[in-house]
Order: structure tokens, then C-alpha cells, then sequence
């Protein structure tokens, strides 16, 4: 048996290196390609020729139309346990077993609390004055005794929170379905909607996306919040109405956003955030992390074991 088996979206060339996928060489052949995501028909013509893909989350859309031009794929390995780019209901239509991996816990909040720290500082600033040959150009902001407002209070949310009690911040949090017991076990307070918003200095957003979570960051929301105020995002782009957000900062009404999701990824040349000053903006780099990395594609490879052997794992769907 030799089965071909793709590896893509490995944007930073890395995923061959990262773990020793020559465990696989008993059940066929592993090729790495590193073009870009592009139109269906390349893509088509790109991996007609294999029968197992292992995707990066959602960096390549797996729609009805892609899969359908796909007849020898059988096994869709993907990095997380959630895939909103991949179509199951198609998927499992043609027969295409979709699988995932679990992931490293830890990266998404270190990075979220990474972002909550260089914009409060003001970090990029000072280091582009720094490298331009010049010394300081502004006053940091402070995070000990201030309002650090959390939007969905899962498990990213939580460490978010404990880190925020180390620092002295007191923590409030909301969602549709969080009990102020739920929220008090986390250590934060429990208030509503309006007065997250209202009362954080600093809302972080660590929401899944659903339809009931698309655009809740809406202009009515922003304009609840302090001129003071920053925003920041490491969860799903599309929570957050981009052009709302992109006024709101524009004529200061925000004092700042750190973003690592948008609606759009890889986000466009000409978008404001590319360019406005009170923006700090990451490539989506949340889940980007050695231990991270090494988890999915480790477990990409378990999964591909188990498939063989007719025991898939991680099943998706």
C-alpha cells in the first residue's frame, strides 16, 4: 500500500522539520506543497493526486465545490478540533473521513496576553522609534487596578483571566450563556452585556464563531465602551464589525485594538489596519507556536495511522 499524502499550508515551510513524518514511509509517500491557497481549479489540479491532505485550521477552504473535484481523496486531517473552512455535511456525502488534533492550550492566551501588554506600552511604537535611532515618544498605559473586561469566558478565557489577577486588574466577563457562579469559579464578576463593554478598559474577545457571535462587537457595542479603552481580538475575525471598529479608531473614539483575526485572512494590502497608528496588528500567529505545531502534526500522523488501520480518531462530524 502507498498512499499519497499532502501536507499544505505550511506558510512558514516548517511542518517537515517540526516532527519526523518518516513513520509514514510504511504507508505511502509525504509531499509537502507550499504554494498559496488559490482559485478551486488550481487547487483541483494541484491535489487531484491524493488520497490523505492535512490542512493548517482554516487557511484553505474545503467547500462542496473542492471536495467534489477531489475523487481520490478519502482522509482530510486538520490542525484543532474545529474547522469552519471545511465542509463536513459535503464531506462525509462523498466519503471523505475528516479528522482532527488536539491543540496546545497555552498558546492562545500567552499570545492574547502578549498583545494586552505592547499595546497598553505602547511597545511598537517605542521599539520603531528605538530602531529609527531616536529614544522615547510617548507614555505607557497601566494595567494594575484597571478593568480588564473578557467576552466568553471558555478555556482560553479563563487562563486570560488568571493571568489578569496576577496582574492586579480586576476581571469582569459576559456571554449568552455564562452564570455569574461559572464566572465567579473563573474569578471574574459576571455583568452584562453593557456593562462590559462600559466598564472595561481592556475587552478581550475569545468567543467561538456561530451566527450568534457574528458582528456582536457591533458599532452600538464600540460605542459603549471608553474613549480610553482598547480592544483586543485573538478569537475569530467576523465577531468584530470591522468597519464599525475601523471608525471607532479612526476618530478616537477607541484609544486602541490589538487584532490577530480579521475577516479576510491574509488581510488585504489596503485595509486601515495595515496602516492606522492606534493598531497593533499580528498575522493571526494565536496558534502559531513550536509546542502548537508539533501537537497537530504529530497527531496528523497518529490519525493517519489509525485511518489505515480502519480506527480513525478525532473524528470530525
Amino acid at each position: 500500500m502507498s498512499i499519497q499524502i499532502a501536507v499544505i499550508d505550511d506558510w512558514q515551510n516548517v511542518a517537515s522539520s517540526v516532527v519526523d513524518w518518516s513513520v509514514l514511509a510504511s504507508v505511502g509517500q509525504v509531499h509537502f506543497l507550499h504554494d498559496y491557497p488559490a482559485d478551486t481549479a488550481t487547487l483541483v489540479q494541484r491535489l487531484q493526486g491524493f488520497e490523505v491532505i492535512c490542512v493548517m485550521r482554516e487557511r484553505t477552504s474545503f467547500d462542496k465545490a473542492l471536495l467534489q473535484g477531489l475523487p481520490k481523496l478519502k482522509l482530510l486531517v486538520t490542525g484543532g478540533m474545529r474547522n469552519a473552512a471545511i465542509d463536513i455535511p459535503a464531506a462525509k456525502s462523498l466519503g471523505i473521513q475528516v479528522c482532527g488534533t488536539d491543540s496546545y492550550k497555552h498558546a492562545a492566551p500567552e499570545l492574547t496576553w502578549a498583545l494586552i501588554m505592547a499595546s497598553t506600552r505602547n511597545l511598537l511604537a517605542e521599539a520603531n522609534s528605538l530602531r529609527a535611532g531616536n529614544w522615547q515618544v510617548g507614555l505607557g498605559g497601566d494595567l494594575y487596578g484597571k478593568t480588564l473586561g473578557i467576552l466568553g469566558l471558555g478555556s482560553i478565557g479563563q487562563k486570560v483571566a488568571q493571568f489578569a489577577q496576577v496582574f492586579g486588574m480586576r476581571v469582569i466577563a459576559w456571554s449568552e450563556n455564562l452564570t455569574p457562579q461559572r464566572a465567579a469559579e473563573a474569578g471574574a464578576t459576571w455583568v452584562s452585556k453593557h456593562e462590559l463593554f462600559e466598564q472595561a478598559d481592556i475587552l478581550t474577545v475569545h468567543l467561538v464563531l456561530s451566527e450568534r457571535s457574528r458582528g456582536l462587537v457591533d458599532a452600538e457595542a464600540l460605542s459603549w465602551m471608553k474613549p480610553s479603552a482598547r480592544l483586543v481580538n485573538t478569537a475569530r475575525g467576523p465577531i468584530v464589525d470591522e468597519q464599525a471598529l475601523v471608525q471607532a479608531l479612526e476618530c478616537g473614539r477607541l484609544a486602541g485594538a490589538a487584532l490577530d483575526v480579521y475577516a479576510q485572512e491574509p488581510l488585504p494590502l489596503d485595509h486601515p489596519f495595515r496602516r492606522l497608528p492606534n493598531v497593533l496588528a499580528t498575522p493571526h500567529v494565536g496558534y502559531v507556536s513550536e509546542q502548537n505545531y508539533r501537537q497537530f502534526y504529530q497527531q496528523m500522523i497518529e490519525a493517519i495511522q489509525a485511518w489505515t488501520k480502519g480506527a480513525p480518531i478525532r473524528v470530525l462530524g
